[in-house]
């Protein structure tokens, strides 16, 4: 009976744990989010700045300078991306009354391929749809979010910047903070291992986005799509995010394809070749380079997407599968919080060999 009344106990606390983590994690967005993307920027600037001091010239260059080459480079992509994002709302408002016909256009070939005797107006079309929202109000939400937006990537360069001048100091600090030299060896050895592997996945994973990237830039330059360079960013971006990401980035510029030709069959064609491109990168690219950096099943990266979008939104989708390979790593370094980590792994003889190899995690 004690035994059950522990039992019962420790899953009570371990519930109120996490719904208060979770109201933590909701009431502390504004601050805990800039905090966590910058901590997720610096591993992918970290790597930029190890490749950096691998090529013949730049390695002769201290790492500080490497570092802040690599920071600056940053700095003026985000600044280009957000220009890139401001331009073209401005230009797609602008460009919004042309599509009018091609919109009648589809929907008139719509009616024709279903066999409709009567085709629906312009009127029927926008009492349906653009009349049921203010267009200005969308407009003048997307602009408030652009300006959130640009703030909150302001803080994440800076703290990306103070990340990255005080990295070289953390062991220092960690061997002070934490005085038993197995503790403080075990948990470096534990961030270590989370560097190494997050580090690498979003490193290769952001390199992959890139060729994704510019692949939909060719093929939407190509057709003749507006605002080609903002959509491949678009897909780009998106592709951060798994298994929906893809379908999401796809569906963007084919709408905005079918708005702009009125073409059902030039739609349709766009929306071949980019799933192409989509499929190619994620079927024998991405797997090839990445393999299975993070290990965690199909499923956990489903419920962590889940979860972390319905926390942040937008940003919790695309910081889902580090955020939680973070946690999956810290799990599978101690014995009683292992078998959590076994649940949510892909390969369960990477898990059980962490613990079993004592100079990866040396216990006290």
């Amino acid at each position: 009976m004690r035994v059950e009344r522990n039992s019962l106990g420790t899953l009570v606390n371990a519930a109120l744990l996490v719904v208060l983590g979770g109201f933590l994690l909701i009431i502390g967005k504004p601050v805990l989010l800039p905090i966590l993307a910058a901590i997720i920027a610096v591993y992918i600037l970290t790597s930029a700045s190890d490749a950096l001091g691998r090529m013949p010239v730049l390695r002769t260059f201290p790492g500080a300078f490497r570092r802040f080459l690599v920071l600056l480079a940053f700095t003026a992509v985000v600044v280009l991306l957000l220009g890139v994002v401001v331009a073209t709302i401005s230009q797609i408002v602008a460009q919004a009354p042309g599509y009018q016909a091609n919109i009648e256009r589809l929907v008139a070939q719509g009616a024709d391929a279903f066999g409709l005797d009567e085709r629906p107006d312009w009127q029927t079309i926008r009492a349906a749809t653009f009349g049921r929202f203010s267009l200005q109000t969308v407009i003048n939400t997307a602009l408030f979010s652009i300006t959130t937006m640009g703030a909150s990537v302001f803080l994440v360069i800076v703290y990306s910047a103070f990340l990255m001048a005080e990295r070289a100091g953390f062991a220092a600090k960690l061997s002070a903070a934490v005085r038993d030299p197995v503790d403080a060896a075990k948990t470096e050895a534990i961030i270590r291992d989370v560097n190494r592997r997050i580090g690498d996945y979003l490193a290769i994973k952001t390199l992959v986005n890139v060729i994704l990237g510019t692949i939909s830039f060719a093929i939407l330059w190509g057709m003749g799509i507006d605002f080609p360079l903002f959509w491949a960013l678009v897909i780009g971006l998106l592709n951060y995010i798994p298994y929906f990401g893809s379908l999401v980035g796809v569906a963007f510029p084919v709408g905005l394809s079918a708005l702009q030709f009125g073409d059902l069959e030039w739609t349709l064609l766009l929306a071949a070749l980019l799933t192409t491109a989509q499929v190619w990168v994620g079927s024998v690219l991405e797997p090839r380079l990445i393999g299975r950096r993070v290990n965690l099943s199909p499923f956990v990266v489903l419920v962590s997407l889940a979860v972390w979008s319905a926390l942040w939104g937008l940003p919790g989708a695309l910081l889902a599968v580090p955020l939680t390979s973070m946690v999956s790593i810290v799990l599978s370094a101690f014995a009683p919080t292992q078998p959590f980590a076994i649940l949510m792994a892909d390969r369960i003889a990477v898990v059980q060999g962490a613990a079993l190899i004592p100079e990866r995690y040396p216990d006290p």
